[in-house]
């Protein structure tokens, strides 16, 4: 393949590669006609706030290739996504390409890891960063072979003559110059020519997950590193009054025992002995409460009460026709937990005034900044480097960890200190998913919606850390110089928060759609996985078939009705072939079968979800017996990890359905174990009978990570009522309200 065959290249000489003319693009320039300053032109993806190529990608003396991404491996298998995607675009074979995470003083600033975002983001900074520095470094061959750039070729690195001469990407990094601004001029290669990019490629991350090795935050070990464990409260909002310090202080192995305002922490030479000291800590603590939690009985009531922000997010208007047939109801969803794998963890340095943390954040820059400001340190002071965590999919322990061990690292000599979460620390403190109310009121006519009524009520899906008014890091609330939080804040659409997905992909000529954000904390919420999403898709496409059962139709037919975009309705029609869905078809009053579709944020992926399911009615046990499933992600990447992500988030969907909720009482959460929070067991998974992924290789590819959960949630519940004629409205479906609805 000749370069010109693909790409327009850059024509620059030597000495542009070497002295840098051109190289570095000021991010304010000069109009020449007037004096007066212009903005930079706006570039895709994050090359919008990381425009320079290095910031990307270095070509090293050996010939290989080091890939720079602010995005983290959560084991989505991004890692191994971006860098099939720089390897095609360089020509490079994926075994000499090398990825840097996440890390303050490295890698480009990305913010946070979250909403499917990572292939749409820094997928289109690497391939147009790659694009163009393969065109750099083609043209330098061409210079230093005296021949027209359009007549080489590239494989495997190097770039070849015709007759045979040629020379590698090692040769030529000295004199290339990636110090300046991506111009986005280079094409990046077309589908056709993809080598790398479409294949099922073995994920990176796998191997030292599998054997044993140190693929995790909590497999750090340095040398003389020490442990460390916290105490926490009772519940929210108390003060540390007493303990019992001397008594610790003397327990075997026990190096400091660390007291700010009301946060308390210990650190020791091993972990168990760190272990010990908390539980003594704990038992000597005295606390003055902080104010009761909400009352469980009446929780939804409690919070559609509290103070919001309202917001009407979509209206249409139009007549509403006489004798229309009008439905109503109203969905829940509760407090969900991540439910991670393994505890957070974090390990910190203090060392000559420059503090380094090795955590499992998903945002390394905006946890820096926050820690920052609690700590009362600069940010140039302190290094965040990722390492993976043992499960986590949006706003868990991770960043609260890291200042936790900040404030232990403290006083520890310059020593490093690492502090792991206990299972109780981790589900009583991190931030949950929110509890939301969905109401919803809606008219038929003619087998078609006349009218649409949506509200959802909830608490901040997004109290991460980086907000420029609060620190949103745990320990912080705590310290003797106590930080405030930030406030509840509405994410703008299309990405969202608690309106994430409100608004419908369905054509109605008579909508409104409105979303009220409680202001306040009762309980501690935050991100988690597709954040509103998943409840917004289940209260929407369960409506949506209860309103096609009111006009009578079936109810892919209703939807495809509603439809007018050509792709969903693609989608639906093939998942509905593939399932061998009978318009129609009924429950046997044990089994049935239901459907959900979205697209995720109403601008990334396209999935929907038939479910079937089995109903047992004497325990009121509900089981996903089997899924079939379709996304539309345009051009796919890996479809291996495509697939993993799709099929796993029916699994995580399944588990919050059938199982998952935060109970509490007026005095404390109540999760604290595998026990008072249980998951889905492995013998409950669904078993997909079939996944399939539409390839759209002309489309740009769209973030999917977050795609099925929703869709899910809705074919499940949907499923239900297919069976047994009754509806769930309130998540979970635990045997109990299973019978509460069956009578």
């Amino acid at each position: 393949m000749s370069a010109s065959a693909r790409s327009s290249t850059l024509r620059l000489s030597r000495r542009d590669f070497t002295a840098g003319l051109g190289g570095i693009m000021l991010a304010f320039s000069l109009d020449p006609r007037t004096g007066a300053g212009q903005a930079p032109a706006a570039l895709p993806g994050s090359l919008q706030q990381n425009r320079m190529l290095d910031a990307w990608l270095r070509i090293n003396a050996d010939g290989t290739a080091t890939v720079l991404t602010g995005k983290v491996e959560l084991g989505q298998g991004i890692l191994t996504a971006l860098a099939q995607i720089a390897a095609e675009e360089l020509d490079l074979p994926l075994t000499r390409v090398s990825m840097v995470t996440a890390d303050t003083s490295r890698s480009p600033n990305e913010g946070q890891t979250a909403g499917s975002q990572s292939i749409e983001n820094s997928g289109t900074a690497l391939r147009l960063a790659g694009a163009e520095v393969r065109a750099m470094l083609v043209d330098l061959a061409a210079w230093k072979l005296g021949v027209g750039a359009d007549t080489l070729t590239v494989s495997d690195g190097v770039v070849s003559t015709r007759d045979g001469r040629s020379v590698s990407y090692g040769e030529l990094a000295g004199e290339a110059n990636l110090k300046r601004e991506a111009t986005v001029e280079v094409a990046a290669k077309p589908p056709d020519q993809h080598k790398i990019v479409g294949k099922p490629i073995q994920r990176l991350d796998i191997p030292a997950k599998v054997t044993g090795g140190a693929a995790f935050v909590q497999d750090i070990r340095l040398p003389g590193m020490l442990h460390g464990r916290v105490v926490r409260p009772p519940r929210y909002g108390a003060k540390l009054e007493s303990f019992d310090e001397a008594k610790v202080k003397v327990m075997p192995g026990v190096v400091a025992v660390v007291r700010d305002g009301s946060f308390l922490g210990v650190v020791a030479e091993r972990e168990e002995q760190a272990i010990n000291a908390r539980l003594a800590l704990r038992t000597s603590a005295k606390w003055q409460e902080g104010p009761p939690l909400p009352d469980p009985a009446r929780l939804y009531q409690e919070l559609m009460a509290m103070p919001t922000e309202t917001r009407v997010i979509s209206e249409k208007q139009a007549p509403l026709p006489a004798g229309a047939k009008v439905v109503e109801a109203t969905y829940h969803r509760p407090y969900q937990a991540h439910g991670s794998l393994a505890p957070s963890c974090a390990v910190a340095e203090l060392k000559d005034g420059k503090l380094t943390v090795w955590t499992h954040s998903q945002g390394v820059y905006p946890l820096r900044a926050t820690m920052a400001r609690a700590l009362g340190m600069q940010p140039a002071a302190i290094r965040c480097l990722h390492a993976e965590g043992a499960g986590c999919y949006g706003h868990n322990g991770a960043d609260d960890v890291a200042l936790d061990a900040a404030l232990l690292a403290r006083a520890s000599n310059g020593r490093p200190v690492r502090l792991q979460w206990m299972r109780d620390d981790e589900f009583k403190w991190e931030p949950y998913g929110a509890a939301m109310t969905m109401r919803a009121r809606g008219a038929v006519a003619d087998g078609k919606v006349v009218d649409w009524n949506y509200d959802v009520h909830s608490q901040s899906h997004n109290m991460r850390p980086g907000d420029p008014d609060g620190v949103n890091l745990l320990a912080g609330w705590y310290m003797a110089d106590a930080k405030a939080a930030g406030p509840a804040r509405a994410i703008p659409l299309p990405n969202g928060s608690s309106d994430r997905n409100a608004l419908t992909l369905y054509d109605f000529p008579r909508q409104r759609t409105t979303d009220h954000l409680i202001k306040t904390q009762p309980i501690r919420t935050s991100a988690l996985r597709t954040l509103g999403a998943y409840a917004n898709v289940f209260a929407t496409e369960s409506f949506m078939d209860e309103l096609a059962e009111a006009a009578g139709v079936d109810p892919i037919e209703f939807r495809l009705a509603h439809l007018k975009d050509p792709r969903a309705l693609d989608l639906i029609r093939l998942l509905a072939s593939t399932a061998n869905w009978k318009p129609g078809e009924k429950g046997d009053g044990r089994r049935g079968r239901g459907i959900g579709f979205a697209r995720y944020k109403n601008i990334a992926s396209y999935n929907a979800v038939i479910a079937e399911v089995e109903v047992d009615r004497a325990s009121g046990v509900i089981k996903v017996a089997r899924i079939w499933t379709a996304t539309d992600a345009g051009l796919v990447i890996n479809p291996d990890g495509l697939g993993n992500q799709i099929e796993g988030g029916i699994v995580q969907s399944t588990s919050w359905t059938l199982h998952e909720e935060v109970h509490f009482d007026r005095n404390a959460i109540l999760a604290q174990d595998w026990r008072t929070y249980p998951v889905l067991a492995m013998r409950e998974a669904p078993k997909v009978v079939s996944s399939v992924l539409m390839r759209r290789p002309h489309e740009r590819p769209l973030g999917a990570g977050e795609a099925s959960q929703g869709p899910t949630v809705a074919a499940i519940a949907n499923a239900f009522a297919n069976a047994t004629g009754k509806r769930l409205r309130d998540l979970p479906f635990t045997p109990k309200r299973v019978k509460a609805a069956l009578g």
